[in-house]
């Protein structure tokens, strides 16, 4: 092993590399949402097991607004413009949203009891608690980003003169150089 290519690392560094991260696992919603994912997995296992035909399409459901809400954060999250994160956060509202009415759902249909869903919708608060901070940072119109109005005007009497003017030099032009030659 030649020691050029590898160097040995001492302190913190020698016990484990630190994983790349994203912008957005650094948000604290990313985090719950992930939370949410694992705590309502299993629940939609039970629900499919429990009650085969009266919770297909409900749990289908919750498992996609869960993974919408996670993933339109994701992408909200690496967008430039401001209105377009917020439009995405706004989406991972809606999702997470969706993601309690089936949960209430899943209790309607008698799959669970209230209790039972409790910390789920917990969690979910949460959730749509933090993007709607988010949607408002992002949707906010008096940004300190804001470019003021301009208005943009074509003045005919300016673009008419200066046209003129070409013209006159361009003749006077052809009198010198027509007076020299004789």
């Amino acid at each position: 092993m030649n020691s050029s290519h590898h160097e040995v690392k001492s302190g913190a560094d020698a016990t484990s590399p630190r994983p790349p991260r994203f912008d957005h696992e650094k948000l604290n919603v990313y985090q719950s949402e992930l939370e949410f994912i694992s705590w309502v997995t299993p629940l939609i296992e039970e629900a499919r097991d429990a009650a085969v035909g009266k919770t297909r399409e409900v749990c289908d459901q919750l498992d996609r607004a869960s993974l919408s809400s996670l993933l339109n954060t994701a992408e909200g999250n690496g967008k430039r413009q401001r209105q377009v994160r917020a439009k995405f956060f706004d989406d991972a509202r809606g999702s997470a949203t969706e993601c309690a009415a089936c949960l209430d759902a899943l209790v309607a249909k008698r799959v669970f009891v209230a209790e039972r869903i409790l910390e789920g919708k917990a969690v979910l608060l949460r959730i749509v608690s933090m993007l709607c901070g988010l949607v408002a940072r992002f949707d906010d119109p008096t940004a300190r980003f804001r470019e003021e109005p301009v208005e943009y005007r074509v003045n005919r009497n300016s673009n008419e003169r200066d046209s003129k003017n070409e013209s006159r030099k361009r003749m006077r032009k052809r009198k010198r150089t027509t007076s020299n030659d004789l």
